[in-house]
């Protein structure tokens, strides 16, 4: 059976797909890596990816508010190591490190200018981060943030054409409600965009990558069968997100628990799509870096 016509029945047969059905892709596999630095205690949780548009250093967010940077070892443009320092504390403006409802970093964006930026549920948030320091220091928060679900709040975090951060919490609140993205024009927030949800798949990351368009990382758990994980993208619109397609859909178990999404342009000019799974920091999971290549013609 054709690939493209076998991803649409699971999507017709499992996932109850709601709305006009996107468009299909096929993202191409490249390489997987299991990382592990058993000398650091803090090691894992890692729920958010910035990759440098040279593809070979990296910022890696835990959910634990703690950060690395590092970078990749490649052969033949595939990853095959990883050399990292250990995870640093996120730091309060005071410098005290994150804890309790504070602490649950889960997004990351880095600006042009090297401005990079944080989103946490629990105490849903948007802070600036000193990759410097560590420090983190809360931006303006707007009354709907405070209403988010407990857990479920502000996981996905990218920047628009435009450089502004925009943010999609976990959850929408209800199977056939879309995700709302919230996007910060200087110091005002605003709702202007969704994203049309399919079923049980739950928000955990986004991108937007060289070719302007908004990169989204779902991800569904089955219990002892795993997760299973996909990527759509959107084109923006002046008050919508256009153009869904649907690019990547794992089978349950194929990978971790992918959360942390990065989508950049390699030295053959095509994108790639590098993603990055939380392994809980518990032993039966890993730590693995999955990467995918849009192929050429589907990248413009």
């Amino acid at each position: 059976m054709p690939k493209r016509l076998s991803l649409a029945l699971v999507c017709a047969a499992t996932l109850a797909c709601s709305g006009p059905a996107p468009a299909f892709q096929q993202l191409e596999r490249l390489s997987t890596f299991t990382w592990n630095n058993a000398d650091d205690p803090n090691f894992g949780g890692f729920s958010a990816l910035e990759i440098s548009d040279d593809g070979l250093s990296f910022v890696a967010v835990s959910d634990r508010a703690g950060f690395v940077e590092g970078t990749l070892e490649r052969s033949g443009g595939k990853i095959v190591g990883v050399t990292a320092g250990h995870v640093r504390p996120l730091l309060s403006p005071e410098g005290i490190p994150l804890r309790d409802q504070q602490s649950d970093s889960e997004g990351l964006a880095i600006a042009a200018d090297g401005t990079a930026y944080l989103s946490f549920e629990a105490e849903n948030r948007i802070s600036k981060l000193s990759l410097a320091t560590g420090i983190t220091e809360a931006i303006v928060r707007p009354p709907v943030f405070y209403d988010l679900q407990l857990n479920s709040g502000l996981e996905a975090l990218a920047l628009d054409p435009q450089g502004r951060p925009i943010t999609i919490p976990e959850r929408s609140g209800k199977l056939e409600r879309p995700f709302p993205v919230y996007r910060l024009d200087g110091t005002t927030w605003s709702t202007p965009y969704s994203v049309r949800r399919d079923g049980p798949y739950l928000i955990v990351g986004a991108d937007t990558g060289p070719d302007n368009r908004l990169y989204v990382l779902e991800r569904d758990f089955s219990g002892i069968f795993g997760f299973s994980s996909r990527v759509r993208s959107f084109a923006f619109g002046d008050d919508s997100l256009n153009d869904e397609r649907l690019l990547m859909q794992s089978r349950t178990g194929q990978f971790d628990n992918l959360e942390g999404i990065s989508v950049w342009r390699d030295e053959d000019d095509e994108i790639r799509v590098t993603m990055i799974s939380d392994d809980n920091q518990i032993i039966l999971q890993r730590t693995e870096f999955v990467e995918f290549r849009v192929p050429r013609g589907d990248s413009r």
